[in-house]
């Protein structure tokens, strides 16, 4: 499943693009579709309480401070871009895999 991700190499670290369901019953990964990772957020789409929510639950998910996760694209949409910053591809797959599998 996460070998299907598209995952981009920057300067900073690791772009990932996420489909982003809000209002879901609860905050999960829900799989990996056209390249994207989908996540199912509680939060609703209002003032910005999904972004924040994607990003500390990213954060948590892959072991990250929330600082070194950005949404750098998609902030009024239900497709973003989020900046993992200093982690490199192999480190996002090899994460996303080991929290999936718990």
């Amino acid at each position: 499943m996460i070998d299907e991700l598209t995952l981009r190499q920057t300067a900073d670290g690791t772009q990932v693009t996420v489909r982003v369901t809000p209002r879901a019953s609860r905050t999960q990964v829900d799989g990996v579709a056209d390249g994207a990772l989908r996540v199912r957020l509680a939060a609703p789409p209002v003032e910005g309480a999904a972004n924040r929510a994607l990003t500390e639950f990213l954060a948590d998910l892959l072991r990250l401070p929330k600082r070194d996760v950005e949404l750098v694209a998609g902030a009024r949409g239900r497709q973003k871009t989020v900046l993992l910053r200093g982690l490199t591809p192999a480190d996002v797959s090899e994460r996303l895999t080991a929290a999936l599998e718990r």
